[in-house]
């Protein structure tokens, strides 16, 4: 099918017969294992409109954050799929570089890569260290909620955090489309990495590491949808 499909010696065009059986090539995405609660989630929309208006406005520092990986078996961010049809690609367990990484709608990107799994102990070491950064108003991070982020440890540190300036905004569960890291994550795997890039392990963790330390300052994603 890759290569096209003869019939009766004549190539036919693999794009024009996917269209012609009613397919479309379109973003296959991840599903939530859940559905969120249209209540909460109109109330965490309206907040997080407000912190984004905040914001706009100069009066805070708003940030996304979010965990995220690469690995050798490759992404596929689009393919070939029938009316009502949703393509999933099973998961294995390959070579692996967990990501955390928070970026904010100016594309300044900071983060973290690692080998080894993303502990809570590693996110709130990481959200400490923010905290001491100087800052001329508070800094909001928008968070959702995975088990590492509301871990005893960072509902602790919290207060803490909090006289220092740094606050934790915490999503609704299932609502992914809320969290500008995932349009980063998105744009790493599908446009900044390279197909060459998974030829080896360490060519695609150099590549990845390459790519995240560009964003902001030589790559950018587009950061201009709001919560809705």
């Amino acid at each position: 099918m890759a290569a096209g499909q003869r019939k009766g010696g004549q190539r036919v065009d693999v794009q024009a017969f996917f269209i012609r059986i009613g397919a479309r090539y379109k973003r296959i995405r991840k599903r939530p294992r859940g559905k969120p609660s249209p209540q909460l989630y109109e109330y965490k929309v309206e907040k997080l409109q407000e912190l984004e208006r905040q914001a706009a406005e100069g009066c805070i520092d708003l940030c996304y954050a979010d965990e995220s990986h690469v690995c050798t078996e490759g992404y596929v961010p689009y393919g070939w799929q029938l009316a009502g049809e949703e393509v999933h690609i099973p998961s294995q367990r390959v070579a692996r570089l967990n990501i955390f990484g928070m970026i904010d709608r100016e594309n300044n990107y900071d983060g973290f890569t690692s080998t080894e799994s993303v502990t809570a102990a590693k996110v709130a070491g990481f959200l400490d260290r923010l905290s001491f950064k100087p800052r001329t108003r508070n800094t909001f991070v928008v968070l959702d909620n995975a088990s590492v982020h509301r871990c005893y440890t960072i509902k602790e540190l919290g207060p803490v955090w909090e006289k220092r300036g740094l606050f934790l905004f915490f999503l609704q569960p299932y609502s992914p489309l809320l969290n500008l890291a995932e349009t980063l994550w998105r744009i790493l795997k599908g446009k900044w990495i390279r197909l060459q890039d998974y030829e080896s392990t360490d060519s695609l963790f150099y590549a990845t590491n390459r790519a995240l330390a560009s964003a902001g300052k030589l790559l950018f994603i587009n950061c201009s949808h709001y919560a809705v």
